[in-house]
């Protein structure tokens, strides 16, 4: 797990170096909204679309408590707090991003809905049956335990309540190339099939709603965005900036596993019954 943080803690520094990416763009910070940061708080493949696509199936409304499980740089917490109303506790593994997601909720004026606190996605120490709502976006990568991640959401969530799971998986076409975004090498990166999402998501308790493919749309969005910075150039701040000079390459890499079905990307709605 300290391999894990130490990968996405990059050089350090962080806060710093997305407040001066932004000075130096001349981003008015005091009419800052959470779609104006998605190029680095939306750190998953597809970004704020596939976010949104999260939102629609939880069905949260402004009453709503949600916990997101490795909440990374708290993008999608402050998109379903925006779009919603509702309030998001994050946990994450790095302290550097709970810090940085704090502060980019207060620069956006929704620290009063979003929380971040440091802890392990797979013992939260939460009570039992406490949130309506709990989703994970590309964090069970990481994780090699992953029964005891699903097993940690169900026992959060109330009765009925809805669980979302967005996540690279290993897909058919043979061994993940590295480096990617969320590892530099095999080590620290544990992607399930397909086949292991359909035994361990029941196994936990859920009753597994819907299963979507986005693996396709995937692979146009990196073509996509990879063509609009060659047009437009890049935006202020970026994934690069935690991910340092291994970005490219990591880019490189997404594109080639998902052409070649090394890994495919699947969202899979649950509910606690």
């Amino acid at each position: 797990m300290n391999e894990v943080s130490a990968f996405y803690t990059g050089p350090g520094q962080l806060l710093a170096a997305i407040s001066s990416a932004l000075d130096a763009a001349g981003v008015d910070r005091t009419a800052l909204r959470p779609a104006d940061l998605a190029a680095v708080d939306e750190f998953h493949i597809r970004g704020r679309r596939a976010t949104l696509e999260i939102i629609e199936a939880l069905g949260l409304t402004a009453d709503s408590q949600v916990l997101d499980l490795g909440s990374g740089l708290g993008g999608p917490a402050r998109t379903l707090a925006e779009m919603t109303g509702c309030t998001v506790t994050g946990v994450d593994l790095t302290p550097e991003f709970c810090q940085v997601a704090t502060a980019l909720s207060e620069w956006t004026g929704l620290s009063g809905r979003t929380r971040f606190h440091v802890g392990d996605a797979t013992a939260t120490g939460l009570p039992d049956e406490s949130v309506d709502a709990a989703m994970t976006v590309h964090v069970a990568m990481n994780i090699p335990d992953k029964h005891a991640l699903y097993a940690e959401a169900f026992r959060v969530l109330r009765p009925g309540g809805r669980f979302v799971v967005y996540d690279v998986l290993q897909g058919e076409g043979g061994e993940v190339h590295y480096p990617v975004p969320w590892a530099a090498d095999p080590s620290t990166s544990f992607p399930a099939t397909l086949e292991d999402m359909r035994r361990l998501l029941p196994a936990a308790g859920f009753d597994v709603i819907s299963e979507l493919d986005s693996s396709d749309e995937s692979l146009f969005w990196f073509q996509h965005m990879r063509a609009k910075i060659q047009r437009e150039g890049p935006p202020p701040v970026t994934f690069a900036t935690f991910l340092g000079d291994s970005f490219a390459q990591m880019t490189a890499n997404q594109v080639t596993n998902l052409a070649e079905r090394r890994i495919r990307t699947v969202m899979f709605v649950c509910s606690r019954p």
